[in-house]
């Protein structure tokens, strides 16, 4: 689909796509050649040094979560919370390894918006960096042999794809990259086969159009492209996010926002806005009720122009 070096959306580089996602490359390929050679029992408490490392030693991460955490629980957060957090994200990713093999036996999963998909249709589905993607796959491949397809910008893709062809190369197809000519045209044509379509709102490169919304009491800016994408090709949209509980346990929510499908062309800006507020909303009241399972390890609710001057400083 292009080389990086063509791709107009590499010329401006996001601090999230910098420095957010390296950790989670290091320990995703770590967990991938202990997990499956070991086992799921055996290498868990595995996560406990790595969880640590990361708390010592990645200091933006425990940055990025005291400052989520204080703003969730009202007050300062404290070490332990912050390790519970990194910890909590260890975890997932760990579990990955084994949905993407099929392992579901291993885990104890809860569906929530089962009648979302009665009777079976297409839809777009809209999520965040929260909780597990794998794990609501997983439900979908499962329960209702629902193909789901996920649209990622290119270099989380291009991560993703590998991670896919090491685990299980029978999924590599599952995802779109956005950002290419042909990305809205492929993304169609897997709905038209009634496939579900994934895509997260909570990050953006610089190019993508962005609104603000109030979030967790500040500001902080979300992505237009999911609900414009919906709003042209008159599709449903749906709240996604899989929720880790701890242990083995996972619950998937499925919650619909908005449906295009009828809305009129003079009226699609106020649809949209509409379907962000509904999005928005929905997921603060997720990361209230599970706030370990926030995942965006950097400055959210930073402006662009403090992110990159903060990208240049030290460490704490």
């Amino acid at each position: 689909m292009g080389s990086a070096m063509n791709d107009p959306l590499n010329h401006e580089t996001t601090h999230w796509q910098t420095r957010g996602e390296r950790g989670h490359q290091w320990l995703m390929r770590l967990m991938v050649f202990l997990s499956l050679r070991l086992g799921r029992r055996i290498t868990r408490p595995l996560l406990l040094p790595i969880s640590l490392y990361f708390l010592l030693f990645v200091p933006e991460a425990r940055r990025s979560s005291r400052s989520f955490l204080g703003r969730v629980h009202g007050r300062p957060a404290r070490t332990t919370e912050i390790f519970g957090h990194i910890h909590h994200f260890a975890s997932t990713i760990h579990d990955r390894v084994y949905f993407l093999n099929g392992r579901f036996d291993a885990f104890e999963i809860t569906v929530e918006g089962r009648e979302c998909f009665e009777p079976p249709e297409a839809a777009i589905l809209v999520g965040a960096h929260v909780g597990s993607f794998d794990a609501l796959r997983a439900a979908a491949w499962s329960e209702r042999d629902l193909a789901i397809t996920m649209m990622m910008y290119p270099e989380n893709a291009r991560k993703i794809q590998r991670v896919l062809d090491a685990i299980n190369p029978d999924k590599a197809s599952d995802i779109i990259e956005l950002g290419q000519i042909d990305s809205m045209i492929e993304a169609d044509h897997r709905l038209q086969q009634g496939n579900l379509v994934g895509m997260l709102a909570d990050r953006s490169l610089a190019t993508d159009p962005m609104t603000e919304r109030s979030f967790l009491g500040e500001p902080a800016q979300f992505a237009e492209g999911p609900f414009r994408m919906a709003a042209l090709l008159r599709q449903r949209v749906l709240f996604m996010a899989g929720i880790y509980l701890g242990g083995n346990r996972y619950r998937v929510h499925f919650e619909p926002i908005a449906d295009f499908r009828t809305t009129p062309r003079s009226e699609r800006r106020q649809a949209i806005k509409t379907a962000m507020d509904r999005y928005v909303a929905s997921l603060e009241s997720l990361v209230r009720d599970h706030p370990n399972n926030w995942f965006n390890f950097f400055d959210f609710w930073a402006t662009a122009e403090s992110r990159d001057s903060a990208s240049t400083q030290g460490s704490d």
